[in-house]
């Protein structure tokens, strides 16, 4: 691992307190070129820490609140009669920066929700016919509130298959929470004032060197003996997709890196499966009555499955 990352996530700690697993995640996604989703209640840093990681990148970053007006010309842009110059004007909407908040995504009808499948899955955004490619380093973090059910709109399955991982956020220890008060109280700090570490071209070239750890014919069949095992068992309504396959091989690698390894171990596969998949099955109504969790459901599911050698 380069120095230069080593110090941004030695940062991103000091910064973001009490989250040390959900922060090395959210870094591996953006190094395996992928999407997050975040679950959390209100007040627990999400915006923050995804603010925050923009900083250290020196990347663009923009904010969207999602609301039930909110239009899909309000994300993507539109075009406009300039009177002036009797021509019309392409404005580009908030989606082209480098790192995307999509706050509180479910409480939007599926119309704006679905302006952002494209710049997902393709990293292009059309316009009024024009297609417009986004930056290479696009990142879309979206936001949802557990608790709040009325006037939400759910996201559809195949916009939630986008995303490389889904991150449950929950309040910090006692330490942790306290450190947060007297860095924010006492010492009066801007949390989000940081000075960045890397710059986009450096970042670049470290997502190419992630290409390059190796990830055995062993471990691919470990990857593809759990997608298969989620559609199989009984207590599984709906599997995963090859996506999800995808997604736990591309993010094993990154979290390898990070790990100071050029190869991936079994170990990495079970610490990215989670939320790799906790958003891309969905429990028999029989597992759900009898209060099994998605994430009771996986966890079981992994460890019953042979690890390579």
């Amino acid at each position: 691992m380069k120095p230069e990352l080593a110090s941004l996530l030695e940062k991103y700690e000091e910064r973001i307190l009490g989250q040390s697993r959900n922060l090395k995640l959210l870094l591996s996604a953006i190094l395996a070129g992928g999407h997050v989703l975040i679950e959390g209640v209100p007040g627990t840093g999400k915006t923050q820490t995804v603010k925050t990681l923009a900083n250290l990148l020196g990347g663009t970053f923009n904010r969207i609140q999602f609301t039930p007006d909110l239009l899909p010309s309000d994300i993507t842009g539109s075009t406009i009669y300039n009177m002036k110059d009797s021509s019309f004007q392409t404005l580009k909407g908030p989606i082209f920066t480098n790192i995307l908040l999509a706050d509180e995504i479910n409480r939007t009808p599926a119309k704006t929700q679905a302006a952002l499948l494209e710049a997902m899955e393709e990293k292009q955004v059309t316009i009024q016919g024009e297609t417009y490619f986004l930056p290479d380093v696009f990142f879309v973090v979206a936001t949802q509130n557990p608790i709040e059910f009325e006037g939400t709109y759910p996201l559809p399955e195949a916009q939630q298959d986008r995303f490389l991982f889904k991150l449950n956020i929950d309040f910090p220890s006692f330490e942790d929470e306290k450190n947060v008060l007297k860095q924010v109280i006492e010492n009066n700090a801007e949390l989000g004032q940081v000075k960045s570490i890397l710059d986009i071209e450096t970042f670049l070239n470290i997502r190419k060197e992630i290409q390059n750890v190796t990830i055995s014919d062993s471990i691919l069949d470990y990857i593809m003996q759990i997608v298969r095992r989620t559609r199989e068992t009984e207590s599984i309504r709906f599997g995963a997709s090859t996506r999800a396959g995808i997604s736990i091989g591309k993010a094993a690698q990154a979290w390898a890196y990070l790990s100071g390894r050029n190869y991936v171990t079994p170990d990495d596969i079970k610490i990215v499966a989670r939320p790799s998949l906790r958003h891309r099955i969905q429990l028999s109504p029989h597992m759900e009555l009898e209060g099994e969790t998605v994430d009771q459901t996986i966890e079981e599911l992994v460890g019953a499955i042979p690890v390579p050698r």
